[in-house]
């Protein structure tokens, strides 16, 4: 009787502990009568930047100032690319929800692509954690166009300079 209430004293403790914003230094626990495996956040986050990158038509992770700093981390001789870049992950006890940031290419159906993107992330990390995926987010930042440069739109010093038609 005293080992339950333990249990459950420090499982209210882990929950608190992750409640208050330590989730990601604690991980998830996967109750078993033989024992527990935790699973960090870190490690869903790469299996749903994997399973991402897996799908047709999504060119890139991330909004463009974490592209910017990866793609400067790529040229660091040595440097690992970061395979969870764009990607946020929670991770509960028993539960996982999944917030992606990608650019697609264009011609691609983002409808289709996000929900392709959304059963591979789900089949994976349900697949190799057993955590149960109760979401998957998925916001499209930008459109990428073979042939036109990569770097953000939207900086105004980017675009060429037009002549005006009317004087």
């Amino acid at each position: 009787m005293s080992q339950s209430t333990s249990s459950s004293s420090s499982s209210a403790a882990t929950s608190t502990a992750r409640s208050a914003g330590h989730a990601s230094s604690t991980g998830s626990e996967l109750a078993t009568t033989q024992g527990t495996t935790s699973i960090a956040d870190q490690v869903v986050s790469k299996i749903a930047g994997i399973a991402t990158r897996e799908i047709s038509g999504v060119h890139a992770l991330g909004g463009g100032a974490a592209r910017t700093i990866g793609s400067l981390r790529e040229r660091i001789p040595g440097a690992k690319t970061n395979v969870s870049q764009g990607v946020s992950v929670e991770v509960g006890e028993k539960q996982a929800a999944v917030d992606i940031t990608l650019v697609a290419e264009y011609g691609i159906a983002i409808a289709d692509l996000a929900a392709g993107v959304r059963r591979n992330v789900i089949s994976s990390v349900e697949r190799m954690t057993g955590l149960d995926v109760t979401e998957v987010n998925v916001e499209v930042v930008d459109v990428f166009v073979p042939g036109l440069d990569d770097s953000d739109d939207d900086d105004a010093d980017d675009q060429p300079q037009r002549t005006s038609r009317v004087q």
